[in-house]
């Protein structure tokens, strides 16, 4: 029998007993991966089992089977296996487990079953794992979790999103991601190291003016993008785009590509090349990071595209351009370093500016302004004939550089005088895009070599600890075996702490920092917040919860790991937790600026931060009703709850121990008692009526409307009142009173500001703000559309 036959046999063998009998006496081997295969498709399109993505290391894949293997999904791209004892199994339980190296688990399918179960790659590319006995019922499915691609009839949903790899060679996720938004426009966001930024759609094509073709709805709730067999890429915020050969029936695939770019790939059945009929971006260097920091991108048809680095700068990294350039002097703000200006002509550099832009301002105007600012790089400058006033862009980052024939600006690069060297302009000689080169993964279970008098101590130090531990147990066991229940570290805890980053404190170790919880700085129903400093020198809030006292231990740990699943910009970072006994505390991030309550009285809040604490107090809502895994209600949305960073940037704080919603049936939430605090709360609570994610948009309406007002809801309230209305009434009234063609914000506006601050933010804020205390839910706009709202006037001038 040849080699041929052989493996088409074990081939055959392996995927009838996969179907017939329970994997875990039967596990894949990742060492036969050269010949084993775990199933292919009925008409052999597709292949699914071990890839090698480097030396000695392994993925568990699907990809187009001939006559050239392409990729399409990986289950395990950011931890590959060793290329020794690592297997996929099926458990017992109905878990598909792939272990690396017969000791870690690095990726399951988390499901659970206890009938048969069948793994079945259908000629779509999608592997399933259904019941044997009824294969409609599907447990998981890999069309759920892409990794860079999407396949044919493969839906993209607001739950999925694409993201590239890390560079050609490197299949782990990389830097660029594809997603629909919380204001539901399908979108292309660079996540680099330092600094994210959306690079597609550009903004002015974001609108509601469907008709021109252009634009993108914000109006869908459905989130879905999908790619048909014909060529034809669609999604719900209506961008719709089609391959140059639209219309035939070909292998097909959509890839976020590790450049950035989103490219449709077409090939006859075959063929061996893929062929590039589409792609989102036309103008790679208008792609974000592509370059890194301090360079620029150039594209020519001959050589495709190039990088260089400003005069002055240096590559960080002359293999991988993505990281940019790095300055050959030593920034400084010492106001005795003296500066000159290099110019590039046709040169612009996105994003990043100072403030705003500064109309009307000549070039000595701007070269000042930027050598009177501490933190600026450069400016742009530009002469705009729609208007025929000169522009001055001030640049507090050198980002997304790139080269545009025909641009009429120019930026110039502020360089200290005494870096007058050799011209550190780099050209496309010798670097490369990205790094092909396989890498032989540091695996701290692999030995290294041997030395025997290193071994000879190593097991005297074993033998030694062994006699100690058996000397300890046995003292244990005599001192506490009548004890019928011996305290043990509770596992869920660690591995809970594991699982989010959090680190479990000791109630000692929080006593200590707090120094014996010497120093309040806030107080609510909820429990009293300390300032600690922490071992590792962190500045810490510390809270110790009132409610939770007497919760269990189990409960208590179930509900923290709901905040570990939480990451946004504007919510507080939660760094440990302490359960011991009674006690009960959480460990948060230190605010230096206190909260919102604390800084609205003092004259430290501007116009600006107003309108960016509203903004940011929105997105953060948006991000716990709409997009993270645990669909939170906060319940009690009040300025104590807005905490201030240094830079006075929003984060929504005691929001993990809310009201999680029910996924699959979010309006039927209950509660056993009124949530918020008097003066913030919505109607709902005292009408017991259903409570819904409503609740907080009427919170943060009044929120804003004591920002802009200056004025306490609860001022001039009565005991005896119910319900308080008497600041969104107030302004109602004054609203409608307003005299025809009058400023009626002006009438409401808080004094501190006195006239500084924008009035069409003002109003379009006012409106909202009034929108999301309307007495009836329905009529109140989710957060998101609040986002969306306040976030196309941001830059209003």
């Amino acid at each position: 029998m040849d080699m041929a036959t052989s493996t088409s046999l074990l081939a055959m063998m392996l995927v009838f007993m996969w179907e017939l009998d329970n994997l875990s006496s039967l596990p894949l081997s990742v060492e036969k991966a050269d010949e084993d295969v775990i199933v292919s498709s009925p008409k052999g399109a597709f292949t699914a089992g071990f890839s090698p993505v480097g030396e000695n290391a392994y993925c568990f894949a699907i990809w187009f089977s001939q006559p050239q293997k392409t990729v399409v999904w990986m289950a395990n791209r950011d931890q590959p296996v060793n290329g020794k004892r690592s297997t996929l199994s099926l458990l017992k339980t109905g878990n598909l487990v792939l272990s690396d190296a017969g000791q870690f688990q690095v990726w399951s399918t988390n499901t659970l079953s206890s009938d048969p179960l069948q793994l079945h790659l259908f000629d779509n590319g999608n592997l399933v794992l259904r019941l044997q006995n009824n294969k409609s019922s599907v447990l998981w499915q890999s069309f759920d979790f892409p990794t860079d691609t999407l396949l044919p009839a493969q839906l993209l949903t607001r739950f999925t999103k694409l993201v590239s790899s890390r560079s050609e060679g490197n299949h782990s996720s990389g830097f660029y991601k594809l997603f629909f938004d919380n204001d539901n426009v399908f979108r292309l966001l660079y996540e680099g190291p330092q600094v994210s930024s959306v690079y597609w759609p550009d903004p002015w094509l974001v609108s509601n003016n469907v008709g021109s073709g252009n634009g993108r709805s914000t109006y869908n709730s459905s989130r879905f993008a999908v790619l048909d067999e014909l060529g034809k890429f669609g999604a719900s915020d209506h961008f719709s785009y089609k391959t140059i050969d639209y219309g035939l029936l070909l292998q097909r695939r959509l890839t976020l590509d590790h450049d950035g770019n989103v490219r449709v790939y077409s090939r006859g059945n075959g063929e061996e090349n893929w062929s590039i009929t589409g792609q989102f971006k036309s103008q790679p260097c208008f792609i974000h990071g592509i370059c890194g920091p301090n360079s620029i991108c150039a594209y020519e048809q001959a050589i495709g595209r190039k990088c260089t680095c400003l005069e002055g700068y240096s590559w960080i990294d002359s293999q991988d351009w993505t990281l940019g350039c790095k300055p050959n002097f030593q920034p400084t703000c010492d106001n005795k370093t003296e500066y000159r200006f290099v110019s590039y002509k046709e040169v612009d550099f996105y994003g990043y500016d100072y403030g705003s832009s500064f109309s009307n301002y000549t070039y000595k105007q701007c070269e000042d302004l930027c050598l009177s600012l501490c933190e600026c790089m450069g400016f742009q400058y530009s002469f705009a004939a729609v208007n025929g006033l000169f522009w001055c862009y001030p640049k507090t980052q050198l980002l997304n550089g790139h080269h545009s024939p025909g641009f009429t600006g120019q930026i110039f690069l502020r360089l200290p005088k005494n870096n007058v060297q050799e011209n550190h302009i780099q050209n496309n000689g010798g670097l490369v895009c990205s790094r092909n080169a396989e890498k032989l993964l540091q695996r701290p279970y692999v030995k290294g070599k041997e030395n025997g008098s290193v071994k000879f101590m190593l097991w005297f130090a074993i033998g030694l600890g062994g006699f100690e531990v058996v000397c300890i147990f046995m003292v244990w066991f005599f001192l506490f075996r009548s004890s019928n229940r011996l305290v043990s570290v509770d596992q869920q805890g660690y591995v809970l702490a594991a699982a989010t980053g959090f680190r479990r404190y000791t109630y000692s170790e929080l006593k200590q920092a707090t120094k014996g919880f010497s120093e309040e700085i806030g107080r609510g129903a909820g429990g009293t917040v300390y300032k600690g400093v922490l071992s590792d020198n962190r500045v810490a809030a510390i809270k110790k919860l009132h409610e939770f006292a007497d919760q269990g231990e189990s409960e208590f740990l179930t509900e923290v790991s709901i905040i570990g699943r939480l990451n946004h910009m504007n919510l507080i970072g939660m760094w440990g937790f302490c359960v011991e006994g009674k006690h009960r505390m959480l460990v948060y991030e230190y605010m230096e600026n206190g909260s919102l309550a604390h800084n609205l009285p003092s004259n430290s809040l501007d116009w600006s931060k107003r309108y960016n604490i509203a903004v940011g107090m929105a997105r953060g809502l948006a991000y716990l009703h709409e997009e993270c895994l645990e669909w939170i209600l906060h319940c009690d949305i009040k300025p104590q709850n807005i905490l201030l960073d240094s830079d006075y940037q929003p984060k929504v704080a005691d929001f993990g121990l809310s009201k999680p919603l029910n996924r699959n049936n979010p309006n039927n939430s209950s509660f056993s008692r009124i949530r918020g605090t008097r003066g913030y709360m919505a109607p709902e609570w005292v009408f017991n009526m259903q409570i819904t994610s409503k609740v907080d948009v009427y919170s943060y309406g009044i929120v804003v409307l004591e920002m802009i007002t200056g004025r306490s809801p609860m001022m001039g309230i009565q005991v005896t009142e119910s319900h308080n209305e008497r600041l969104a009434t107030w302004v109602r009234e004054k609203r409608r009173n307003a005299p025809q063609g009058a400023r009626w914000v002006e009438q409401i506006v808080d004094p501190t500001l006195g006239s500084d601050y924008n009035v069409k933010q003002m109003e379009i804020l006012a409106k909202v703000a009034l929108e999301c205390v309307e007495e009836e839910k329905d009529v109140r706009p989710s957060m998101s559309q609040v986002v969306e709202r306040l976030q196309s006037h941001e830059h209003d001038s």
